[in-house]
């Protein structure tokens, strides 16, 4: 039976790896080799070169730069934000507590699409349209999903550590600061890690608010690439086997860490 189960999580896993693989062994052909008959996931000859041809062929390093500026700021604004909101739900006793955290809770079953627009019409107003900003602010205003998390999360530590330091002569920030936030590490990880992912994958919000070239992130730029050179394929795929690394990276490096708080944060309601 172990076996089976085994053998069940081993397909699925080629399954879901069979796209990134297909991206990979592409980036690696000649264009002549990619369209034929037979699907040759082995690459011969290897054409390590469309990587920094792929690389030349649009200002791939300003909009690294550019993307990680903003996810940067995104995943400071996001966990500063989230973790001070979810320590309020969490530990601080006042008015309307519970309904306030059930509407917050149910922002998240609005769908983006429905937002959109008077979002980006207050944006508008504001003079921030062809700017970061709307790619960076709200992240300083919380997330609700990261807001629930954390919350969780805070739920699982002692009351009595709280009482302790509030002894101590601790205000509540300074025992948010001292002693839920060191405490709450993996949900916090696991936060960041979200925050990460959607920054850097965020297509939709830069196509509607960035204008100039220039302030292109990895996603917009991409789309640009192929708009430009949607015949050569092999330096298409190059170019997104690049982008998509970097996440895998950081997933890899987190990924206990990114585990543990998920698990944690659902011990308690």
């Amino acid at each position: 039976m172990k076996g089976l189960r085994y053998g069940l999580l081993i397909a699925l896993c080629l399954l879901f790896l069979a796209p990134f693989a297909f991206m990979v062994t592409t980036s690696l052909k000649t264009p002549e080799k990619i369209f034929t008959a037979t699907m040759e996931w082995l690459p011969r000859p290897v054409i390590w070169k469309n990587y920094p041809d792929a690389i030349a062929r649009f200002p791939f390093w300003r909009y690294v730069g550019n993307t990680l500026f903003i996810c940067t700021l995104t995943v400071l604004g996001t966990c500063l934000s989230s973790s001070l909101a979810a320590y309020a739900f969490a530990r601080l006793k006042f008015k309307a507590r519970e309904p306030l955290f059930f509407v917050m809770l149910a922002t998240i079953m609005l769908p983006s699409q429905v937002t959109l627009l008077p979002t980006f019409l207050l944006f508008r107003t504001l003079g921030w349209s062809g700017s970061w900003l709307p790619l960076i602010v709200p992240a300083f205003f919380g997330n609700p999903f990261s807001i629930f998390l954390l919350r969780q999360f805070f739920l699982t530590i002692p009351q009595e550590l709280s009482d302790a330091a509030r002894l101590d002569g601790c205000s509540d920030f300074s025992i948010f600061w001292r002693v839920i936030l060191p405490l709450a590490r993996p949900a916090l990880a696991t936060v960041a890690l979200f925050a990460f992912l959607g920054a850097w994958t965020d297509f939709q919000g830069p196509l509607i608010y960035l204008h100039d070239e220039q302030q292109y992130t990895l996603a917009l730029g991409l789309q640009s690439f192929l708009g430009r050179h949607e015949s050569q394929w092999n330096l298409l795929m190059a170019t997104s086997t690049i982008i998509t690394l970097p996440l895998i990276i950081v997933f890899l490096l987190v990924q206990k860490t990114f585990v543990k708080g998920i698990v944690l944060s659902g011990l308690k309601g």
